[in-house]
């Protein structure tokens, strides 16, 4: 490893990606004897499977060849609370999701759909708007710069906010939220989305304060709402 960074970022990452499989698959001691190694009758259960599994595996490739970290180290107390934030709410939402008394979301069909619309096109902005930060400072390059709309359509959310990446990664979880209609999952994008507001209002006070021109109209996280 690099640093202490990569570390942290991997290990969150992959425990949610495996937690999450153990519950899918029903392995024995999770569930009734009678329900191990069986397969969910509702579709929406295998469709969730595969979005958590494709966001996490994004995260783990991004960490890996996207993002560059200004941070070298960590303090070792990070790990325990990042993991255990992470790797407990993935086993939370994924004992009920896959539960064998799972119910699926109330308007059916076209809930999922709409939903699966959702996690997806927040998916793509969100690895959109990480390109785009990479492609903002070159490496080895102290120069800091404001990051402004560029010709991908999926970047020009930074008219309107400081930190895109965090609006997106909330949409993708509101898009869970409804695909699967399970209260941890609502807990925990709540529980996300009051974390990713204190890091986007302090990236956002950091922006106005290193530039002048910084411009004004931009908000936080959520566009003329925060």
């Amino acid at each position: 490893f690099v640093n202490m960074c990569l570390q942290v970022f991997l290990i969150e990452c992959i425990g949610p990606l495996v937690i999450y499989l153990l519950f899918y698959f029903r392995l024995p001691l999770i569930y009734a004897p009678k329900y191990e190694f069986t397969a969910s009758k509702h579709l929406v259960v295998h469709i969730a499977c595969v979005c958590h599994s494709f966001h996490y595996m994004k995260r783990i490739l991004e960490t890996l060849f996207v993002h560059r970290f200004s941070h070298g180290t960590m303090p070792l107390r990070n790990i325990f609370k990042n993991c255990s934030y992470h790797w407990c709410f993935a086993a939370w939402m994924a004992y009920y999701i896959n539960h064998p008394l799972y119910t699926p979301p109330y308007y059916g069909e076209k809930q999922v759909k709409a939903a699966l619309a959702v996690f997806l096109f927040c998916q793509l902005g969100s690895f959109s708007i990480h390109m785009a930060l990479r492609n903002l400072k070159l490496p080895g390059c102290k120069i800091k710069k404001i990051p402004y709309p560029t010709k991908n359509p999926f970047t020009w959310i930074f008219a309107l906010v400081s930190c895109p990446n965090y609006t997106y990664e909330l949409g993708s979880w509101l898009g869970f939220t409804l695909m699967t209609q399970c209260v941890p999952v609502l807990f925990f994008t709540v529980v996300g989305f009051i974390q990713m507001t204190v890091w986007a209002k302090g990236k956002h006070r950091s922006y106005l304060k290193e530039f002048k021109e910084y411009p004004t109209l931009r908000s936080t996280i959520l566009p003329f709402i925060l």
